[in-house]
């Protein structure tokens, strides 16, 4: 299967599992995981045929690692659509990152990091990383978060297995904006 395919075939297993399961009158259990002979079975018929190698190529190829697969045939990555992703408080490190785009860093500054349509804010644990979600939305603009002063604050913070940082919500007072070169503040 060519890499056009594939890519394809992974968005749609992304939009799929992380937000719209009912499209394909798929159900998913309440931690987010999905039969794999079911999602299969359904992608077909809605023109995204894909065997079980194809979809464990996806799985281990997928470079943010947004797909996991278990012993009982089953597939997730919910983070859209409200499930409990069975995770355990971690204490985060001192500094954590934050990437958008810089039409939406004055906002943020002044109302704080919100997570939205999403379960959880999304945080990267290195500025490189957060440059390149940032860069998803038009000129990239990078916000270090102090999440050792958050935790001590009593914010909770997770660890999901693809390594991004998830908590609740992102006040101002935690900000600091780093923008794409040097310290500045949004305006």
């Amino acid at each position: 299967m060519d890499q056009a395919n594939i890519k394809q075939l992974s968005k749609f297993l992304s939009w799929i599992l992380r937000h719209q399961p009912e499209a394909i009158g798929l159900s998913l259990d309440s931690n987010g995981w999905a039969d794999i002979r079911l999602l299969l079975e359904k992608a077909a018929q809605h023109q995204h045929p894909m065997d079980m190698d194809t979809l464990k190529h996806i799985v281990a190829t997928n470079p943010k690692q947004r797909f996991s697969l278990d012993a009982t045939q089953r597939a997730n990555q919910g983070h859209g659509i409200s499930v409990d992703l069975a995770l355990v408080p971690q204490q985060p490190p001192a500094l954590l990152y934050h990437g958008t785009g810089i039409s939406n860093a004055a906002a943020i500054a002044g109302q704080g990091i919100l997570k939205q349509q999403r379960q959880h804010v999304h945080l990267s644990s290195d500025i490189a990383t957060a440059t390149q979600v940032g860069s998803r939305h038009g000129k990239p603009y990078i916000f270090t978060v102090a999440a050792a002063g958050m935790h001590r604050d009593g914010f909770v913070f997770y660890r999901s297995e693809n390594g991004v940082w998830l908590t609740d919500s992102v006040p101002p007072q935690y900000l600091d904006g780093m923008g794409d070169s040097g310290r500045t503040t949004p305006t």
